[in-house]
């Protein structure tokens, strides 16, 4: 299977080649996984997984690996980078994720886009909210 890459990246690497940092703290559920694969199949690759030339491990996109591997991809868009250390190579694996953690959603801003977007056109899986999830709002 073929996925249109929309962003900037080193290479393709194959995914066997990857390896997950054994320090992640973040789980990824399987309905977290499979609906990031719905989405990534929908709007193709958006951000890069990143991988540390220091420790050659993925600090940002265990997610995106682990639904890559759902949709049965060989290769996916990595983007090595630099850091001066571990402790900095750890810090932003953890910020990664609680950086949008600390994001407040405004509700009403959030409910009037989705119901723009609530054409029939869309599946509003997309967004990343399932049924359960857009009628509490």
């Amino acid at each position: 299977m073929a996925m249109k890459i929309r962003c900037k990246h080193t290479k393709k690497v194959p995914i066997e080649e990857l390896v997950p940092n054994p320090r992640n703290p973040n789980t990824h559920p399987e309905d977290q996984v499979k609906l990031l694969a719905k989405i990534m199949e929908f709007q193709g690759w958006r951000s890069p997984v990143v991988v540390s030339n220091l420790s050659g491990y993925i600090v940002r996109g265990h997610g995106r690996l682990l639904a890559s591997r759902i949709l049965g991809l060989e290769t996916i868009p990595v983007d090595f980078q630099d850091y001066d250390n571990e402790a900095q190579e750890h810090a932003d694996l953890v910020a990664d994720n609680r950086i949008a953690e600390l994001a407040e959603m405004d509700r009403g801003t959030l409910k009037d886009l989705i119901e723009e977007l609530d054409t029939g056109d869309l599946d509003l899986e997309m967004t990343g909210f399932d049924e359960k999830a857009l009628a509490n709002l």
